[in-house]
Parts: C-alpha cells; structure tokens; sequence
C-alpha cells in the first residue's frame, strides 16, 4: 500500500470526531485557538505530501497533523508556515490539546525527548 497525503475532507473528519470527545474547557480553548486548516512546510518530512495540516496556532506554537504517523503534534515556529521541528507524535487532538491547557495552568510537563519533569 503507497502513502498518500491526507485531503482536506479526511482531516476535517478527524478533527470533528475530536470535537465530539473534547470535555467543555478543551473545546472552549480550542476554539480560541484553531484556525482554517492550511498546509504548512516542514523538511525534509512534510515535503511529500506538500506540508502538513496546521489547524491552530498559540503563540508561537503551532499544532499539526502529521499524516505519516496519523498523530497531532505540537511545535514552535519561528516563521508562519513553517513547521520549526518534526515529531511523530500519533496523538488524537483532544490529548494534545490537553497538554496545551496543562502548560497554561503551570502543570508539570513532560519535556521532549527527555523523560524528566519539570516543576
């Protein structure tokens, strides 16, 4: 079977089944912070598919969909449209979401890639 880049139709798919297991603060947040899902570029990975659906963006961060692995992911960016590191995250949104929300309410947070928290 050949990998195909995910369309525009079959992301929305995912993202309105998320939304349905989303609790009321996920879903408040995210609707603060989702945007028109676009295609946003990342090398060597994302060019394949022609980038990688970018559905919300905070700050600095931006939370997409990596259609290799199937998960959500979170990464800084120092240009819009520019995916700043590449993870393979096979996360459903409402997980990533959450880990967004813990950051704001100063939660312990794993960091990436190296298995401590912090405090």
């Amino acid at each position: 079977m050949t990998w195909q880049a995910l369309t525009e139709a079959e992301l929305r798919d995912y993202l309105n089944e998320a939304e349905v297991r989303m609790n009321p603060e996920q879903h408040q947040f995210w609707d603060m912070i989702k945007i028109t899902p676009e295609k946003w570029q990342q090398e060597p990975y994302g060019s394949r598919g022609g980038g990688f659906w970018a559905v919300a963006v905070i700050g600095r961060q931006v939370v997409w969909f990596n259609d290799i692995e199937e998960g959500f992911n979170v990464s800084a960016y120092k240009c819009y449209g520019i995916i700043g590191t590449y993870w393979c995250n096979q996360d459903q949104l409402e997980w990533t979401i959450q880990s967004l929300l813990n950051q704001m309410h100063g939660l312990a947070i794993v960091r990436r890639g190296e298995g401590h928290e912090l405090t």
